[in-house]
This record gives structure tokens, C-alpha cells and sequence, in this order.
């Protein structure tokens, strides 16, 4: 470490004293550092204390202090975050690589021990629960005994590299969400190292794309993919373009009504339109005076949602506050403000603006109440226009539906019926009725039916006014007479014991209970996919009669087959509405002026009627939560329960990987591996695997839901003895290659062009026109040793940060992606498994290039440090045609990690010569 700029000083905090790395005293030598916006500063403290002359040097901290906010990115930084976060679904594959390169690195010669996280990482396990049970008081006691057995192995794997690494915790299952854990409990703020004495900010990478909750708190953080944190938990900076920073400016405050989520999806709407992918997002403006720091963690969370790396606020005085509430003690507090204040980085009432390459700006009271839906976060809809909207979407698929209607069938022929006749979206109410049995109560389902309302994600169980609301509206509700559906099947899922603590204490889980809304499970369950089975007669119907049925979640994500496989419109709403909706029972009903059932006297009651008022819900705020909640619910976290004290864990620094596992297998990556560096990888003759539109996202590519039956997945696991009753989920099982292989591109709602008709994971072997699964056709390609190649469309791996996304693509043989655009966490996690991602120009496509996928492709041109490439398409009938295509290796460190075949090499190889 070295301090060029002679910046080192002290501060005081309480009684104590420590250095750090003055901002203020840099200033004194480039003075624009006065008007960078907070993110820019965190990232310059980073620099300056990380300056060694390698991986930053003098240059680097020159060019971000000089910041050009209007110039395009193009000078690299090298960031190196104090810590690393992960979930089990992302975590479980991290852990397994790193055990795998203690394996690779004793074949090497080296010393396995030199495989450690160097910085603090800390798993969080919430996202294998699934909601198997629901609306008794036994659902969570059952759901956490069918998790727990049903992924025994692979936390019996974490408890060992718990004890096998240095620097890694891990809170155990059925506690709370990974980010509203990391909000509520480990994020530092500020830290400050008693064996250095020396104090900076707390900076993270998560192997979740929500990392970014925590910039709600003033920590700047954002998701990567787990072979990125792992690099970063080995000691490599994580390397980056100095970002543009887009300024959002907040003024007014939430009119009566509205909510933090109504909120979040107006600015997600907003920043989608605007275009903010690759860039920081900052807000500012007098409206964060007023502005709760639960909401601010909301409108941080969605960062993904409106494609930002990141949505961060300033440290201020609701900062502290926070702090206080959720039982940081006294001293960390005074260490905060004094830093911050000393920094620089201390948000003031009235303070000048900093300098943004673009701003952006909202008045909180022009915000109304809206859902996003039905297939992605950013498609807001207002509440009064979802039935509209509903229609609107519907109408296509019922004419669809009808002209494939079987003449013997009564209600199809009716819905042809009505289709010939020309019904417009205002006349479809959803013509197909099935008749259903369930728990002796009878029904009709029909499309627009709301199946699934779930309370659950880190995005709103974090935020008391919205949790608070939901039971208030639910004993509003019951004194009305309402009742939910008995199609509906609900649930409540937090992010921390602490949300049950303050709603039992309010008396609100009582209300929430008798509506069908019984604790599951602590987890992000249906925002994940982990939804749990419809029971059997709902989705029965729903798949025998083809409805185009809904849920309502107050999630974040609502792509395509995420939800649950018999769901088709899935819409994102505050939780409140969530509980609204199940009352409804149907998404086809205008909320502003139809009642949602009627009291016991006969009379329509509205949602306005029950729609608890905001000094209601700050009342019961203040009487239900306080400080000594937060302190009990974390004083023991890693603890766990007597199932996790009980496991059977193995001992010793190499994993002994049992080969009759299903649950962890010891990846391929580095089979047949030297510590010498290749030549850059040629492409030539490679075949087309899949010939995919826009927006497809990580979860088509790699979901993480259901596995079925008849799926190459599925067969795997009852050739190996697993009966689909136990298959458990592709997210839990990720710590298995050979599942999460054959479940690349086995998407459900996968419509690959290549085999058109299709849905799932199919495609069509080339030159034999064969129809197979992409699995099966993958093999038969690696079979003749023939690479391949996924043309897409724009957006490509939007969504999660699914590293499986781009190591199940790897493992397929895929050796390049061509896409009109890619998701940022995707694009790089690409790389980081050593495949190419290659965009067409701008205004080209596979369409427009006369590309249908059976060409062979070959790649001219490639070679360290290009940026554009040659690509070479030849029909069958031998005719060929050139395109240029744009190499998406942004960096020179990412061409270092494509040349070794991904970061995992580079890293190993460095740690093998430096043995």
C-alpha cells in the first residue's frame, strides 16, 4: 500500500481515534472532487487506499478525482470491496468451486490452504424453503422439516466449508432474507479495523443481484456472479469502467394512499425509459428529508429492475437512526457520523448538487398506486387500469386458445364462439370456466383467477410501513366480513424473525392468520420460483382447461415460468394488495370502483373501505417496534436450530466429494489443467444451439424453479434414484453440474426459433433437422467436436446474477454468444467463464443478416485486445455472408480471464506460481 498523494490523517469518533484515507485533504489537490457525486467518492477512498502501483496506481486515482461526469467510461479501475455476501442458491456453487480448486491447486503443486477468502464472506441460506405448506399454523414447522431434509447434503456441505475456510460464516437456514439480513445486521456502514486503526467505508459484491438493498443504507454494493465473488473473496479487484452516475432527484413526499412500492415502481419505470444500464444511479433532493430509510432500501433493491449497477443514498441522520432502530451499538454509531462528516460523505439539508451526467427528477406526490406485470418489473400499471391492462393481454391468448378448441368441448367452443365474434378486450371476462372441488367448497376458476398472493422478497418484508399496512388491511377486512378465495393460495414469508416479532406485537398476525396468510417459511420462496405445488384440483383445471390464470406478489422479479410453471401473468404489488387481490380472487376487477365482496348486511365493500390511512400505520409502528427486537433476533444468528447443530459434517481442507451425490459434485473446470496460459481460443465451424428473441432473461436460460419429470434434468435424477417427489429445485441443486447442465435452456417458456412451435428447452440438430432437447443435441455437438453459438436478441441475461447462467453455457459447449445487447452481470459472467460475447452492430440482427441458425459460424479477427471481430455465416447450400460483430470484452483484466478460460484459472494459475 502506498500513499502518493500523502492523504493519510486522523478523525475523531466518541473516545477514539483513527485514520484514513482524506478525501478533503485530495481535494486541496484537485478540487472537483467537491462536486462528485457520494458513489464516485466511495470508489476514490477505495483507490487512494488501495493504491500499490499494480493493480492502481497514481493514474487511476487522477482519472476519477478528474471525472468527466458527461464523457463515455473509458478509463478502468480496479475496486476491491471490503466483503462479500452470498445466498445459498448462488453460495452453494461458489463454496463447491473453491473446493474444487483446493483440488486443482494440490494437482498443481501448490498448497491447498492458499484457496481462502482473504475478506469477510457471509452466507445467508433463505432461498431453499419452499411454501409446500400454507394457510394453517403448521405451515412453517412443516416446510422448514421438508427443507432441511430435502437439503441436508448440501448444508452438511456448508457447515464444512464453514470450518474448513477462514473468513466465512454462514447464518443458517429459516432466520431471514440474505439483503434484509445484511440491511438489518452485517452491513458495517463504516468500518473500522482495530489492528490497523484505520477506518473506511464498508463495500461489497453479493452473489445476489439485490445486493443492492444495502446501498439504502448508504453502503455501495451491488450483485456480480458467484465466479466474480469468488474472485473477490480470493483477493482480485473486481475491474470496472470509472461508470457514469445518473442522478435522481427526490422532492415532495407519498401522498395519502400510496406506498413505498408504488413508489419503487414509478422510479423503476422511469429509469428503464431512460436507459441506465452499466451506470451508478444516485438520489438526492429534499425529498430524503422525509423519506423512512425502509424506503429508501426498497427503491435500492430494484436496482436490477430499472438495470442499474447500483441505486444508492447518502449517509445522513435517517442513516443513524436506522442504525439505532435495528441495535447497532452506541459506539458504531459515533463512528459512522464522525467518518462520514470527516469524509465528506455526510448528506446536508440544502447542500449543493453534486455534478451527474444526467438527472432525473420525481415529486413523490404526483406517485399513485400501481402493480408492474405481467412479465417484467418495469411494466408498471396503475391500479385503476389493471383490469384494462389484464384484458389487453389476455385477449390474444384466448383467440389463440379458441382456434385450437376441440369441438366436444362445451366451454372451448363457447370461447371460439366469442373469439369469431369479434369481442373486443372489454367484452373478455375469460369465456372458459372450470368447474373445481376443493376442500368441499365448490368454484369456477377462469382466466384472470389469482392463484398465488404472496407476501414474500426482501423488496417489502423489510419495510414495516408496508407489512404494518398489509395487517391492518386484513383487520380491516375481517370486521367487514371478507374472506380470501379458496382458490388463492396464500402466504407470508419475511426477511427476519424481526417482522413477525413487531406484527405478533401489534396483534396483526393474528388478522393475517384468519385471512389465510399463516407464516411459511423466512425466505424469498415465491419470488424465486419456490412457490410450492398448486394443489392438485387448482392445477388440474388450470392445465386441463389451458387458463391463463395470475399471481400477485410483493416480489421483485415476475419473469416468464419464474412464479410457478402453471402461471402465466404474474404481477408485483405492495403488500397490501397482495392481501386485496386474494380477497378478490381475480385480477379481472377494477379496485377503484368494484366491491371486493360484501359484509354480513349485503353491503359492497370496497378496497377504499378497508385501505388503512398512513398515520394508522406510523401509529402502529411506533407502538410495535423497537430496538431490543433487532438485538434479540440477532444475538445468536449463526447459531442455527438443533437440525443444523445435529448435521454430519465432514473434516479436513480437500472436500471428499461423494460421487453418489446429487446435491454437490466436483465441477470439470479445471480437467486437464496447466499452469502455462493458452493461446486466445479460435471459433470455427460452430453450430447454432439456440436462436432466441429479445429480453431473455437468466431465469430462461437457467431457472431456477421446478424441475420436471420428462426433462433431461429430470430423467438425470431417476437414472441416479431420485423419485420427482424429491427432485427438490434446479436453485437447490446447483452445487450439481450435472443437473444444472441439462437444465440450461430448459426453461418452460423457452421459445427457442430454431425449433418454432415449441416451449422449453428444445432445439433442432444440425445438419440432421432432428427435434431434441438443447441437452441432448449439446452432446451429440461435443460428440463430434463441434463448438457452438446462441444468437439473441436485445437484453439478453437480464434478471437474476445467475453465474449458472453462463456455467451451464460453458458446460453445453457453447463457445460465443451474439446478442443485440446483454444484461451487465451476464455479459461479465460470461467472460469470467471464458465464453465470448460477441453484439451485433447497431440496427442489426439475426433477422435483419438473414440468419435462421442452421449456418456453421466461424469468428475471424479474434485477438487479445480486439474489439470488433469478423463473423463468417455459411448456409447448407454452401452460400456464405459476413458480418461485423463488437467484442464485449470490455477490459484489459477481462481479457486476462478469457485468455486462462475464466477466472477461476487466472486466479488459480496466479496462486500456483506465486506457491
Amino acid at each position: 500500500m502506498t500513499d502518493s498523494f500523502n492523504t493519510r490523517a486522523q478523525f475523531t469518533a466518541g473516545d477514539r481515534s483513527f485514520d484514513y484515507f482524506s478525501l478533503p485533504k485530495l481535494q486541496e489537490q484537485f478540487p472537483g472532487i467537491a462536486k462528485l457525486p457520494y458513489a464516485q467518492k466511495i470508489l476514490l477512498e477505495n483507490l487512494l487506499r488501495h493504491e500499490d502501483g499494480s493493480n492502481v496506481d497514481a493514474d487511476d486515482i487522477k482519472a476519477l478525482a478528474n471525472w468527466d461526469a458527461k464523457a463515455e467510461p473509458d478509463t478502468e479501475i480496479a475496486f476491491t470491496p471490503a466483503r462479500v455476501v452470498l445466498q445459498d442458491f448462488t453460495g452453494v456453487p461458489a463454496v463447491v468451486d473453491l473446493a474444487a480448486m483446493r483440488d486443482a491447486m494440490a494437482n498443481l503443486g501448490g498448497s491447498p490452504d492458499k484457496i481462502n477468502p482473504l475478506s469477510p464472506a457471509e452466507l445467508v441460506i433463505d432461498h431453499s424453503v419452499m411454501v409446500d405448506e400454507y394457510g394453517t399454523d403448521k405451515a412453517f414447522d412443516l416446510n422448514a422439516k421438508l427443507e432441511f431434509n430435502r437439503n441436508k447434503e448440501r448444508y452438511a456441505f456448508l457447515r464444512w466449508g464453514q470450518g474448513a475456510f477462514d473468513n466465512f460464516k454462514v447464518v443458517p437456514p429459516d432466520t431471514g432474507i440474505v439483503h434484509q439480513v445484511n440491511l438489518e445486521y452485517l452491513a458495517r456502514v463504516v468500518f473500522g479495523n482495530e489492528d490497523t486503526n484505520l477506518a473506511y467505508p464498508d463495500t461489497l459484491v453479493g452473489t445476489d443481484s439485490h445486493t443492492t438493498m444495502i446501498n439504502g443504507v448508504g453502503v455501495l454494493g451491488w450483485g456480480v456472479g458467484g465466479i466474480e465473488a469468488e474472485a473477490a473473496m480470493l483477493g482480485q479487484p473486481i475491474t470496472m469502467l470509472i461508470p457514469q452516475v445518473v442522478g435522481f432527484k427526490l422532492t415532495g413526499k407519498l401522498a395519502e394512499g400510496c406506498t413505498a412500492t408504488d413508489l419503487v415502481l414509478t422510479v423503476t419505470e422511469m429509469l428503464r425509459a431512460k436507459g441506465v444500464v452499466g451506470k451508478f444511479v444516485e438520489f438526492f433532493g429534499d425529498g430524503l428529508a422525509d423519506l423512512p430509510l425502509a424506503d429508501r432500501a426498497t427503491i435500492a433493491n430494484m436496482a436490477p429492475e430499472y438495470g442499474a449497477t447500483c441505486g444508492i443514498f447518502p449517509v445522513d441522520g435517517e442513516t443513524i437512526r436506522y442504525m439505532e432502530l435495528t441495535g447497532r451499538p452506541a459506539e458504531q454509531l459515533e463512528l459512522v457520523e464522525a467518518y462520514a462528516k470527516a469524509q465528506g460523505l455526510w448528506r446536508e439539508e440544502g447542500e449543493p448538487d453534486a455534478d451527474y451526467t444526467d438527472v432525473l427528477e420525481l415529486d413523490m406526490s404526483t406517485v399513485q398506486p400501481s402493480l408492474a406485470g405481467p412479465k417484467r418489473p418495469q411494466d408498471r400499471v396503475l391500479l385503476a387500469d389493471m383490469q384494462k391492462t389484464y384484458r389487453r393481454e389476455v385477449e390474444p391468448f384466448i383467440k389463440a386458445r379458441a382456434e385450437k378448441a376441440d369441438p366436444e368441448d362445451k366451454s372451448m367452443a363457447e370461447a371460439k364462439q366469442q373469439s369469431e365474434a369479434g369481442l373486443t378486450s372489454d367484452d373478455i371476462g375469460g369465456p372458459v370456466h372450470a368447474p373445481v372441488s376443493y376442500k368441499e367448497t365448490e368454484f369456477d376458476l377462469h382466466d384472470g383467477s389469482v392463484v398465488i398472493a404472496a407476501i414474500t422478497s426482501c423488496t417489502n418484508t423489510s419495510n414495516p410501513a408496508v407489512m404494518i399496512g398489509a395487517g391492518l388491511l386484513a383487520r380491516n377486512a375481517i370486521q367487514r366480513g371478507l374472506q380470501v378465495k379458496p382458490w388463492v393460495k396464500t402466504s407470508l414469508a419475511p426477511g427476519s424473525k424481526v417482522v413477525t416479532e413487531y406484527l405478533e406485537k401489534a396483534g396483526l398476525n393474528v388478522d393475517l392468520d384468519k385471512l389465510g396468510f399463516q407464516l411459511v417459511g423466512y425466505g424469498c420462496t415465491t419470488c424465486i420460483g419456490n412457490s410450492g405445488p398448486l394443489p392438485e384440483p387448482i392445477g388440474e383445471a388450470v392445465r386441463e382447461h389451458n387458463l391463463n390464470v395470475a399471481s400477485v406478489l410483493s416480489g421483485n422479479r415476475n419473469f416468464e415460468g419464474r412464479v410457478h410453471g402453471d402461471v402465466r401473468m404474474n404481477f408485483l404489488a405492495s403488500p397490501p394488495l397482495v392481501v386485496a387481490y386474494a380477497l378478490s380472487g381475480s385480477i379481472d376487477i377494477d379496485m377503484n370502483n368494484d366491491p371486493l365482496g360484501q359484509d354480513a348486511d349485503g353491503n359492497d365493500v370496497y378496497l377504499r373501505d378497508i385501505w388503512p390511512s398512513q398515520k394508522e400505520i406510523y401509529d402502529t409502528i411506533g407502538t410495535s417496534l423497537n430496538s431490543e427486537m433487532f438485538k434479540d433476533s440477532y444475538g445468536d444468528v449463526f447459531a442455527g436450530d438443533s437440525r443444523w447443530k445435529g448435521l454430519d459434517v465432514p473434516e479436513g481442507e480437500i472436500f471428499d466429494w461423494d460421487e453418489t451425490s446429487t446435491y454437490v459434485q466436483n465441477p470439470p473446470y479445471f480437467e486437464g489443467m496447466s499452469v502455462d496460459v493458452a493461446d486466445i481460443p479460435t471459433i470455427q465451424g460452430a453450430r447454432c444451439l439456440a436462436l432466441l428473441g429479445d429480453s431473455i432473461t437468466t431465469d430462461h436460460i437457467s431457472p431456477a424453479g421446478a424441475i420436471t419429470k420428462d426433462s433431461p434434468a429430470g430423467q438425470y435424477l431417476q437414472e441416479k434414484g431420485v423419485s420427482p417427489s424429491d427432485f427438490n429445485s434446479y436453485g437447490s441443486r446447483r452445487g450439481n453440474h450435472e443437473v444444472m447442465m441439462r437444465g440450461t435452456f430448459a426453461n418452460v417458456r423457452l421459445r427457442n426459433l430454431l425449433a418454432p412451435g415449441t416451449e422449453g428447452g428444445w432445439t433442432r440438430h444440425q445438419p440432421s433437422g432432428d427435434e431434441m432437447f438443447i441437452y441432448d443435441a449439446a452432446m451429440k455437438y461435443a460428440d463430434d467436436k463441434t463448438p457452438l453459438v446462441v444468437l439473441a436478441g436485445k437484453e439478453y441475461g437480464t434478471g437474476s446474477s445467475r453465474d449458472w447462467a453462463a456455467k451451464g453455457t460453458l458446460l453445453l459447449g457453447v463457445k460465443t454468444v451474439i446478442a443485440q445487447s446483454f444484461e451487465r452481470i451476464h455479459r461479465s459472467n460470461l467472460v469470467g467463464m471464458g465464453v465470448l460475447p460477441l453484439q451485433f452492430k447497431e440496427g442489426e440482427n439475426a433477422e435483419s443478416l438473414g440468419l435462421d441458425g442452421t449456418e456453421t459460424f466461424d469468428i475471424e479477427g479474434l485477438e487479445s485486445g480486439a474489439t470488433e471481430v469478423t463473423v463468417k455465416a455459411t448456409k447448407e447450400s454452401g452460400d456464405t455472408s459476413e458480418f461485423t460483430a463488437k467484442v464485449r470484452i470490455d477490459t484489459p483484466k477481462e481479457w486476462d480471464y478469457y485468455q486462462n478460460g475464466g477466472i477461476l484459472h487466472y486466479v488459480l494459475r496466479q496462486l500456483a506460481k506465486a506457491a
